[in-house]
């Protein structure tokens, strides 16, 4: 907001901006902004006591924060001050600085609200202009929104990375595929010319056979050469044995947790569909490359971020998030795909949007250069509901353009012998659009092929400042590690330092960092760690939530503080999604009254839990699909979170996914839980096994790895 023009004078001193007064706050007794501002923070100071944090308080300390800033710029350049008033203000403004200092201190999740990418909202800006107006200073006008200027080619954000341009001019020419133009001339209708046929092909999916399955003939799955240790289910299989029998395009429909990554990356190696290029949501690009390394792992997989620095240009796998390809699609275009795969394809939809613009522009440029690629849009979205959100996703894989059907389609429907105005066309229309590689499987519909219960992580990566502050942070304990462990290899040196790493010596040390962090308040350490971990995924987590609840209907969501609770929340508030809460500090009634909410209610479709309050006694096996989108210290609390759904009434498999920080800390805790299931379990058992000494080793023991990995990394290991 920029800062206002003038001041008003002669006014009477305003009334102190608080939308709820605290009970005997006296009033300032200064007029002017800074009053006003100190005013705002002491309220917002004394509600951040009382967690979780509102979203009306938020706002408010996002509001002073922005208004000190302005207000220190302004006092800077104002040559009407003299140096002292100068100085007075400037002292002034540092107070109410520091107060905002000491509230984000209490809590952090306040930080993300004055980054650089951080969102003003409208009741921001509403709030501020109160302030202004209430400190004496008239706020300006806000100018009309202006229209953004229409994209066109050849923007000035494309970007080509280096490598792509070495791979280019390692291999200048793209072989003519000549099959693929005879292929684009083929099937021109004929009995059928002059038919409207597209709207007729949408509604077969609503008038004919409703309800039956939308799930193409597979054939048996065959053995299927995968990595030691990886297993690939049947229902997995069968879709790697029609593409090794020459089927080449699919909408893969299964419902979340029946492995459709894993279907898609084999389906590509048996089609030698490579490069391949992969364009997914972002929360779960650093899955697929995960995915890459256990199903793929002698293929070279490659991460899209931002202007692709880091793009290995000569890598098997591209992978590239929706939002960053209106700065990558023309060297995509370029590249010489032989294969593409488009997760969560619902998100193209709109073909009036961005998104879905370049997605069918690189769909068709793969077309023209590549007789028979592999295509392939994922997604868990029932495909009997708004049939019409499909048209984009048929045109991806070839199957339409924006007029008639095309190809082997075309091909099909004349062969049926009926126009529209049959009554048989319909059904034979489903079934000749079902054909051309339609898979839909649910979970019952698959139950002996997959577990019960299952544990499904979900890597994330942390961008931005948030993740580079996390990592440094890590980085900085690993040193504070290393420094304790050489002061004390330095005072061995006369007896003599055995070779490696002296891992008893790393436990103590671990032990000694891990009571210092449990003793001391304030400061870096594992704990302060962990917690920032998790209100940096608090924003993924949620977003792969919302994705599960379009996709499968009810979901649990589980987290430990209430900071991510909040966010979580805001999230889905923001997306029109309605949710309960269930929380620690809510009476009977209430929480009776969420749960009833969440089970009851179909429009409710998700259920924000605390990990620590609702992590026994509850039933919630209205939903199969649960989201931890922090970790627990034992396997125990994971454990009963997710039995919460997987329990007697559950009719389905139930899977948990677990939302992990890679290239962090939150990555080996991970690791850690799956390894002291045993003692967990025993402990659940009532085997006499002591939770808490469980949770000590895991926290001890990711201390350890740290400071070994450390070492490891000097040279010492």
């Amino acid at each position: 907001m920029a800062r206002p023009g003038q001041r008003r004078s002669g006014r009477a001193r305003p009334e102190p901006v608080t939308t709820q007064r605290r009970r005997g706050a006296q009033r300032p007794t200064e007029e002017g902004l800074i009053p006003v501002l100190a005013g705002v923070a002491r309220e917002v100071e004394s509600a951040v006591q009382r967690p979780p944090t509102r979203p009306a308080i938020r706002t408010k300390f996002q509001v002073v924060a922005l208004l000190v800033r302005e207000e220190r710029t302004r006092v800077k350049a104002d040559a009407t001050l003299s140096e002292a008033k100068r100085t007075q203000e400037l002292k002034r403004l540092d107070g109410v600085a520091t107060m905002l200092a000491k509230i984000a201190a209490r809590d952090t999740s306040l930080l993300a609200l004055l980054g650089e990418d951080a969102k003003v909202t409208d009741a921001a800006r509403a709030f501020m202009a109160t302030v202004l107006r209430a400190g004496g200073i008239e706020p300006p006008e806000e100018p009309e929104p202006t229209p953004p200027p229409a994209p066109v080619a050849g923007a000035e954000n494309r970007v080509v990375p280096r490598s792509v341009i070495s791979r280019q001019l390692a291999n200048p020419f793209l072989a003519p595929d000549f099959e693929a133009a005879a292929q684009r001339t083929a099937a021109r209708p004929r009995r059928l010319a002059g038919w409207e046929l597209l709207e007729p092909l949408f509604r077969s999916f609503a008038e004919a056979a409703a309800g039956a399955p939308a799930c193409m003939p597979l054939p048996e799955p065959r053995p299927v050469r995968v990595p030691l240790g990886r297993e690939l289910m049947p229902h997995q299989a069968q879709v790697v044995a029609a593409t090794a029998r020459g089927h080449r395009t699919f909408l893969l429909a299964d419902e979340p947790g029946l492995g459709k990554t894993a279907q898609a990356l084999l389906a590509a190696q048996a089609a030698d569909a490579f490069p391949l290029l992969v364009v997914v949501p972002n929360v779960v690009k650093t899955n697929w490359a995960h995915e890459v390394g256990m199903w793929m792992p002698h293929r070279r997989a490659t991460v899209v971020h931002g202007d692709g620095e880091q793009v290995d240009g000569f890598a098997d796998v591209v992978i590239v998030n929706y939002e960053l390809l209106d700065r990558h699609v023309g060297w995509l275009g370029d590249l010489g795909f032989r294969g593409m795969v488009v997760d969560e394809a619902h998100f193209i939809k709109n073909k009036t949007s961005q998104r879905s613009r370049h997605v069918l522009a690189l769909s068709e440029r793969i077309r023209e250069r590549v007789a028979r690629p592999l295509l392939m849009a994922l997604t868990g979205t029932p495909l009997i509901n708004d049939i019409e959100d499909f048209r984009a996703i048929w045109q991806l894989l070839g199957w339409i353009d924006d007029k008639q059907p095309l190809g082997a389609l075309m091909t099909s429907l004349e062969e049926t012998g009926l126009t529209p105005a049959d009554p048989g066309f319909y059904a034979e229309a489903r079934t000749s659009v079902i054909e051309m590689g339609i898979v839909r499987r649910r979970k019952a519909d698959v139950v002996a092929d997959i577990p019960a219960r299952r544990v499904a992580d979900l890597p994330v990566e942390l961008d931005g400042p948030v993740g580079r502050s996390i990592r440094a942070a890590e980085a900085a304990l690993a040193r504070r590690l290393v420094e304790r462990y050489r002061s004390v290899m330095e005072a061995r040196a006369a007896e003599g330092v055995p070779d490696g790493i002296d891992l008893e010596l790393a436990r103590r040390i671990a032990a000694t960092e891990l009571k210092d962090s449990s003793s001391k308040a304030g400061g870096e350490n594992v704990f302060t760690m962990v917690r920032r971990i998790g209100q940096a995924k608090a924003g993924l987590a949620a977003d792969y939530a919302a994705q599960l609840a379009r996709n499968v209907g009810k979901v649990v969501f589980f987290a430990k503080h209430v900071d991510v609770m909040d966010q979580a929340e805001q999230t889905f508030a923001d997306r029109g999604i309605r949710y309960a809460s269930i929380r620690g500090d809510q009476t009977p009634r209430v929480r009776a009254k969420n749960i009833k909410a969440f089970v009851e209610d179909p429009d409710v479709q998700i259920v924000v839990c605390s990990l620590t309050a609702a992590g026994v006694g509850l039933n919630l096996q209205v939903a199969s699909n649960l989201v931890l989108a922090e970790l627990s210290w034992t396997d125990a609390e994971q454990t009963q979170a997710i039995d919460r759904i997987h329990r007697i009434g559950q009719t389905e498999p139930v899977t948990a996914w677990r939302i992990i920080a890679a290239q962090t800390i939150d990555a080996k805790i991970a690791e850690l839980i799956d390894s002291k299931s045993g003692l967990a379990a025993r402990a659940l058992d009532g085997a006499g096994e002591d939770d808490s000494s469980s949770s000590t080793d895991v926290q001890l023991e990711a201390l350890v790895a740290l400071l070994t990995d450390a070492l490891a990394a000097e040279g010492l290991g």
